[in-house]
């Protein structure tokens, strides 16, 4: 039977279940990625698990989106993190050194490995053909300890490219038009895996784009074959030994098809305040621009940084038009130096940043109130720069370029009646820059993990009593993110390490006393909308609320990542059986969960919920492992009882 390249990775690292949509599977984790703003829990919570080194073929642990050093706080989990990669056998890069997905790509991604990430847009690992997926901390360190990581296995839908992308249009603007037809939750329980023969148009660093902001579309992952773009790449960055071919059967069959003529593309960008609000740049041409930002986690490879560079040669960006640069890792920016590109930015008036995430996660370049930011990230939601009632626009690296030059949104194609567009190719030989990845060794595994101030024990969770009574504190809408639920940013990212502390920061965006009102009402449910939960693989969206007393959370739907988070901490993730019955629950109101504790030992899929009085039906959608967490109290617990 032909197979899809999704099968294949997949078959290849099965080890519980059947690769049937919908039904709970588990596969083997090659690889492990870890950022500094997540890691740090998911490190403590391997230290819980009591191993003494991974087991994992690899894990590397980046200091990526808490740069910005203030105080002690940031500086005590770096160190922290620093010691516990060489006491456990991680390698580690330090702050500096580049974006988790962009310096994982370089150094050591190798075709056909799955790739488990506390980093939603680990799927940016398909510029190498690595199955990546993003997950929260918990997930992330049992897969280090070596066990395997389950979840629903998607549906795949396949996406046929053809033809190539004209003058002025980019990878960004694909995956903006896969958001305009999709919007971000069409690909929920999916992985996209593209092939035809646009594909073969499309650079390593292109797919990485595609495949990083594929999270938006609610994707699991996305994935492109293995071919002479991906070995081009590995050779340039001395590492063609790792290539091998993977690609989809002739004749494979997917269980959902799309088809994109490349040809057809035009510059689009994303509106205030979501990836899927997509309009053409036409359409809002005109309007003026305070702040570009090209670079972070997405477009900050070689190709979208000298493309800008080329962009602005011989001209200065506009007098009201902030141009920053944020490379995706020093070997980069070492390389558009040696390019020439270096130079052209700094003329042009950009100000380039150290590698790393920065306005992206909101760690600093928030913009003023009011004020208009075209930025190349692939996330705009509501107050994520920093800035409450923000107006980001997320376009490619060529509108944002084209809005620096004129200090308005401006379509960038209208440049070519000044200039012929520079089509960038990537190097045939990168300068190649590992020096400051601290890589494990015998002697570092002596070193004694050091913890300063900042960094609290894992708070201990109960296990499921036979029935719950809650109060519902805070009734939320559709799309939740978990931005919205934990929010990023300068203030709040530092205390990632301290859940006591970041757990007065929940729900801050919607009601700043939803941490005395849970406190006070002792056991919280609750309610949301479609999608709760979307966006970044957080856990503590789930751990810092669990803290607080949230034991359930009733919705209309939710969004992979933050579901298997909420089961890891014991949170009760329902769902509406009529979705109507959401607006009979007002806050304050009593919910009485009875026997709850036996209708997941016994496996109900549905279960009654009185509230004040009057029962409705609630779906319990989880599989029965996630039964048995929920029952403990959690997934620690479960592990340690064995």
């Amino acid at each position: 039977m032909s197979k899809n390249l999704t099968h294949k990775i997949l078959e290849a690292h099965l080890v519980e279940g059947r690769l049937v949509a919908g039904e709970e599977i588990a596969i083997r984790i090659d690889q492990v990625l870890l950022q500094d703003a997540t890691g740090t829990m998911a490190m403590l919570e391997f230290e819980a698990l009591g191993l003494e080194s991974i087991a994992a073929e690899i894990a590397v642990q980046y200091v990526d989106h808490n740069i910005i050093q203030t105080d002690n706080k940031n500086a005590d989990d770096h160190i922290y993190l620093q010691s516990a990669s060489a006491r456990y056998g991680l390698h580690f890069s330090p702050a500096g050194n580049g974006v988790s997905h962009q310096v994982h790509m370089e150094r050591f991604g190798i075709p056909g490995k799955t790739l488990i990430g506390s980093d939603s847009h680990t799927p940016g690992a398909a510029g190498v053909s690595v199955l990546g997926i993003g997950a929260g901390g918990l997930d992330v360190a049992l897969a280090m300890g070596g066990y395997p990581y389950h979840f629903p296995c998607p549906k795949v839908l396949g996406v046929e490219l053809t033809g190539k992308l004209p003058d002025w249009v980019s990878a960004k603007d694909l995956i903006l038009e896969m958001l305009r037809r999709f919007d971000v939750k069409g690909c929920v329980g999916k992985i996209v895996e593209y092939f035809g023969p646009g594909v073969l148009s499309l650079s390593a660093t292109d797919r990485e784009t595609i495949g990083n902001m594929g999270t938006e579309l609610g994707a699991t992952t996305s994935i492109f074959p293995s071919d002479e773009n991906t070995r081009a790449y590995l050779k340039a960055q001395g590492r063609e030994s790792d290539w091998t071919a993977f690609s989809a059967d002739a004749s494979a069959e997917y269980d959902e098809y799309e088809k994109i003529d490349l040809s057809k593309v035009e510059p689009l960008i994303a509106k205030p305040s979501s990836p899927g609000n997509v309009v053409t740049v036409r359409e809002v041409a005109g309007l003026k621009v305070d702040q570009v930002i090209v670079g972070s986690s997405v477009n900050s490879s070689y190709r979208d940084l000298m493309v800008v560079a080329k962009i602005l040669e011989g001209r200065h960006a506009c007098p009201w038009t902030s141009l920053n640069i944020n490379p995706g890792s020093r070997q980069v920016i070492e390389n558009v130096a040696t390019g020439g590109g270096v130079m052209s930015l700094l003329r042009a008036g950009a100000r380039i940043h150290e590698a790393g995430c920065l306005g992206c996660i909101g760690m600093g370049q928030a913009p003023g109130t009011g004020q208009v930011s075209l930025r190349t990230m692939p996330r705009n939601f509501p107050g994520r720069s920093g800035t409450k009632d923000d107006l980001v626009y997320l376009c490619s690296p060529e509108t944002g370029a084209a809005a620096a030059i004129k200090g308005v949104i401006t379509d960038p194609r209208d440049l070519g009646d000044e200039m012929p567009y520079p089509r960038i190719e990537d190097p045939k030989e990168y300068i190649v820059d590992e020096f400051s990845i601290v890589r494990p060794t015998a002697e570092l595994r002596q070193t004694t993990v050091v913890r300063g101030p900042n960094i609290a024990a894992l708070p201990a969770f109960d296990a499921l009593p036979p029935s719950l009574e809650t109060k519902v504190v805070l009734i939320a809408g559709d799309n939740i993110s978990t931005d919205t639920i934990m929010p990023a940013g300068s203030k709040v990212l530092p205390l990632r390490s301290n859940i006591p502390a970041i757990s007065r920061f929940v729900f801050a965006a919607l009601d700043e006393e939803f941490p005395r009102k849970c406190v006070e009402a002792g056991a919280v449910t609750i309610v949301g909308g479609e999608n709760y939960g979307q966006g970044s693989s957080r856990e503590h969206a789930a751990l810092a609320p669990r803290f607080l007393g949230v034991r359930v959370v009733l919705a209309k739907s939710f969004a992979r990542i933050h579901m298997a988070n909420l089961c890891n901490y014991g949170i009760i993730p329902l769902v509406f059986v009529n979705p109507d019955d959401y607006s009979l629950i007002n806050i304050g109101a009593t919910i009485v969960y009875r026997d709850i504790r036996r209708s997941l030992i016994e496996g109900a899929a549905e279960l009654p919920v009185e509230i004040d009085g009057k029962t409705i039906r609630a779906g319990l959608r989880v599989s029965e492992r996630m039964r048995r967490m929920l029952v403990v109290g959690g997934a620690l617990n479960m592990v340690r009882q064995g």
